[in-house]
């Protein structure tokens, strides 16, 4: 829930409006980021074994935008911005415990409604972003996949308000961009995220995890979902390119 909303930005920079941009806040919280029903049952599959298995159990989460979210989430609840903070879910999961963490994302699940197909969407179209962003780190040496893949699979979230209708019908005319920058800050996620985003809203600036990003989905199918990173969908685009 933004506390205003704000019009795309148009290609030619306007100071003003950046500046009006730049005021928006987030609400004092955000609402629970749904989990897939088929996520849920797996893991809850993987906790009922003798010995469970964090390298799987992260895996599932992982396949999942919400999981991964409501998991990071709680690391950032737990730590903040301390230095020891983890970022990969496998040392989250095995920081936060096990059952900590099935319950934060067994918080909400995505309802078979109206939205459904437009979460589902954006769900699967985050996940083969991340698998191809992945595969492009893989391919750089001096970059880890893992957080490529993260950055791939995170790419979208200034798009959850709209998608998830946490504000009304206005929803579209926002900056996904900055609503990805005050997301990421809010629920204190990785500075390269939080970086990520920072540079995807400035003009003239490029970081690596754009260009990686930017490559995934020149090697991905074209979704069916107003993702930022799709050129001729949105013009926010036009103006990191």
């Amino acid at each position: 829930m933004l506390t205003r909303t704000a019009r795309q930005a148009e290609v030619t920079r306007n100071p003003v409006l950046e500046r009006q941009l730049w005021q928006v806040e987030l609400a004092h919280d955000l609402p629970d980021v749904p989990v897939l029903l088929e996520t849920l049952l797996q893991l809850d599959l993987e906790v009922q074994e003798p010995c469970v298995d964090l390298r799987a159990m992260s895996q599932l989460v992982l396949s999942d935008l919400g999981a991964t979210v409501q998991i990071l989430r709680l690391a950032g609840r737990e730590y903040g911005n301390e230095e020891g903070c983890p970022t990969r879910i496998e040392d989250c999961i095995s920081d936060l415990g096990v059952h900590a963490c099935l319950e934060a994302v067994s918080a909400q699940v995505v309802a078979r409604n109206s939205r459904y197909h437009s979460i589902t969407e954006t769900w699967a179209h985050s996940r083969e972003i991340a698998q191809y962003s992945k595969l492009v780190a893989e391919e750089m040496p001096e970059v880890n996949p893992e957080k490529a893949y993260l950055a791939g699979l995170l790419h979208a979230i200034g798009l959850l308000p709209g998608v998830l209708g946490w504000y009304g019908s206005e929803a579209a005319s926002a900056d996904s961009a900055l609503a990805g920058f005050k997301i990421a800050r809010k629920w204190s996620l990785s500075p390269f995220v939080v970086e990520f985003f920072g540079e995807m809203y400035h003009a003239g600036c490029t970081s690596r995890w754009q260009e990686i990003v930017r490559k995934a989905h020149r090697r991905a199918a074209r979704s069916s979902i107003h993702c930022p990173f799709e050129k001729d969908m949105s013009p926010l685009l036009q103006r990191v390119v």
